[in-house]
């Protein structure tokens, strides 16, 4: 080697040197304990910064143990039907829209129904010809998928009926429910098979939900003239048996379910806090509109209810609603035969957000208060709904991560 060529390598390597960073010189164990210390949405932002964090941020095992991502999962009929299908989603601590791909799904027309930790749950045409005249009758299957880490399981299939009717309970360890009126599906990992149970209800579900073992819902058993709501549920291992279902009623309740019209329910913040939302009745007179909207708390160990939100007038009149006056209530009596002051809730965990015909491209977002506290949550607008025009829109909770896989 001539001392030219000796000189250039040497040259070389102090560049080499001076060019490489410190972080690139650690073992894998201490770059792991580096990043580990980052949220989630901060690992998947660092993947972009170079091959080491790329590497390093790629690895399932390492990445499960971050903490999820709390998101708002947004649904629309029309979506299933998008060349490129994809999941609109808002984070709430961010105040922004992003956008999930869903493309790696061979399935037609994908439809998101609900979500567990770092899995969401999407209907899908099990035909491979959806356009046929037969389309109306063909099977749907359920689709378990990570949009993270872009796999995903087929479910067994199911009558058609189930996917238009039935209402999707997704819980951990990749139990699912779905429930009708009539009926409820169970399936869980292992048996690879639907288990049918019939609902020994007084009416048809409204509002079911999973809450750690148990399903939860409200029936009307009051007359065709007048609503009377009362709580009911079951657990999961005794859906079958004939006395599954029993009412949660104490006498000190007193009209708590009276004044309400069509509540809806939804997991509060904490583990054994139930949230019940719905139109603040005006007066008990039949058809008697809302003055606003009221979200109540239900404490499943003390079984004590309490008032943790009141949605503010000004808030509720774009909505169509709010009154205060007697020409008002008159007023609003009108518009709610019409049906347009109907607003949709949706959410969970702690975070209930509404949509309406009459508010377009926006939502109305409620966050609870920490335990302990009595303030009446957190109110605000969320602007900026990507894709649609639509004044209505629905959606749910998903916990984007990767602590499962499908």
């Amino acid at each position: 080697m001539s001392s030219c060529q000796a000189g250039s390598d040497e040259a070389s390597d102090e560049v080499d040197a001076e060019m490489t960073s410190p972080i690139q010189l650690l073992p894998q164990d201490a770059i792991h304990n580096v990043l580990g210390r980052l949220t989630l949405r901060q690992a998947l932002a660092c993947r972009s910064v170079c091959r080491l964090f790329l590497d390093a941020l790629s690895c399932h095992p390492f990445l499960s143990s971050l903490p999820p991502i709390r998101l708002l999962a947004l649904r629309h009929p029309r979506a299933a039907a998008a060349p490129h299908p994809s999941l609109h989603v808002f984070d709430p601590s961010l105040r922004r829209w992003f956008r999930l791909p869903l493309s790696f799904l061979p399935f037609q027309s994908p439809s998101p129904v609900t979500a567990s930790p770092s899995l969401l749950y999407l209907w899908v045409d099990a035909a491979p010809s959806p356009s046929s005249t037969a389309a109306k009758n063909h099977s749907k299957s359920l689709v378990a998928c990570n949009p993270l880490i872009g796999s995903y399981r087929l479910l067994p299939p199911l009558g058609s009926a189930w996917s238009r009717h039935g209402t999707v309970l997704a819980g951990p360890d990749g139990a699912v429910v779905v429930v009708t009126e009539l009926a409820a599906l169970s399936y869980a990992p292992g048996p690879d098979r639907w288990l049918k149970f019939p609902l020994s209800l007084p009416s048809k579900p409204r509002s079911p939900i999973l809450m750690g073992d148990a399903v939860f819902a409200l029936c009307d058993v009051g007359h065709p003239w007048r609503s009377q709501w009362k709580l009911f549920s079951c657990r999961l291992r005794e859906l079958g048996s004939a006395n599954g279902w029993a009412p949660l009623e104490r006498h000190e309740w007193g009209d708590v379910f009276d004044i309400f019209k069509r509540p809806r329910l939804l997991p509060g913040a904490h583990s054994g806090r139930l949230l019940m939302i719905g139109g603040l009745r005006s007066s008990f007179i039949l058809d008697a509109p809302c003055s606003t909207v009221l979200i109540l708390r239900l404490d499943l160990t003390t079984m004590e209810w309490d008032e943790a939100g009141r949605m503010p007038l000004e808030m509720y009149r774009c909505f169509g609603g709010g009154v205060s006056s007697p020409l008002e209530v008159a007023a609003a009596a009108a518009t709610l035969a019409g049906g347009n002051n109907k607003v949709k809730v949706f959410g969970g965990d702690g975070k209930v957000w509404f949509s309406g015909k009459k508010v377009r491209g926006k939502l109305a977002m409620w966050e609870e208060e920490e335990l302990g506290k009595s303030g009446g949550g957190l109110w605000s607008w969320v602007d900026g709904i990507p894709g649609y025009s639509e004044g209505v829109y629905r959606g749910f909770v998903f916990d984007a991560g990767f602590t499962t896989v499908p």
